[in-house]
Order: C-alpha cells, then sequence, then structure tokens
C-alpha cells in the first residue's frame, strides 16, 4: 500500500470514529500542552473569543460550527502537530477534523449542559 493509502485509511478511520473515542487522545494531548481538562479546553475557547461557539456545544440547543483556522487560533500549532504525529496527518487534516468533530466531543463531554467543574453555557458566553 502506498503513503498515500495509509493517510487516506487513517483520515477515514479517524473521521469514522465517534466523539467519545476521540475524547480520550485528544485530551490527553492537551494536557501535555497544559489545557487540562474539558474545563481547560472549554477556558482557552472562551479566552480565545470563542465563548458563544463553546457555550452553544456545552448548551443543549444547536452546536455552532467551528472552521479549521478557528482551530488553529485557539488551540495553536504544537498540540496540532502533536496530533498530526500521533496520527501520521498534517496539521491542516487534524485542524480540519478538529473543526468538524470537536463540537460534538465538548457536547458528549458535557453531559446535563456542565462541565465536570460546573461551568454551564452561560458561564462561558459571556
Amino acid at each position: 500500500m502506498s503513503l498515500f493509502g495509509n493517510l487516506s485509511g487513517l483520515f477515514t478511520e479517524f473521521q469514522s470514529l465517534q466523539s467519545n473515542q476521540l475524547a480520550g487522545p485528544l485530551m490527553n494531548e492537551l494536557s501535555q500542552h497544559g489545557i487540562d481538562g474539558v474545563d481547560g479546553l472549554v477556558d482557552r475557547f472562551a479566552q480565545t473569543g470563542f465563548g458563544e461557539h463553546v457555550g452553544s456545544w456545552i448548551g443543549n440547543g444547536q452546536n455552532l460550527p467551528l472552521d479549521q483556522d478557528s482551530i488553529q487560533r485557539v488551540l495553536g500549532q504544537p498540540v496540532l502537530q502533536g496530533l498530526a504525529d500521533k496520527y501520521g496527518l498534517d496539521t491542516s487534516q487534524v485542524s480540519a477534523m478538529l473543526a468538524q468533530h470537536l463540537p460534538g466531543i465538548i457536547d458528549h463531554l458535557t453531559p446535563g449542559g456542565q462541565t465536570p467543574n460546573g461551568q454551564t453555557a452561560a458561564d462561558v458566553q459571556g
């Protein structure tokens, strides 16, 4: 199988994973870069101007979408590179996949509309 075939297979596998399967590796990578847990990730989004977005993921309504450039701005190159290295992808593929899946991951990790430390959508939206 060619290198392209391997990367394509990994991309397809990564895309097909459910949010709960992505959550563990993502949270582990984030913790290596000083973003601790769901609350740390939520805080990072709120601090970089995306409180409305992350609040929608925590809340019970429609999840607001986020684009690839916004993911890069919030998480930064070191986090994206760590995930890219782990999955054998480039950072643009990782940021595109996170833009697609991160709203669902946060939604999954915040049952009942609260983070593990009790933050609600209203707390992060401003």
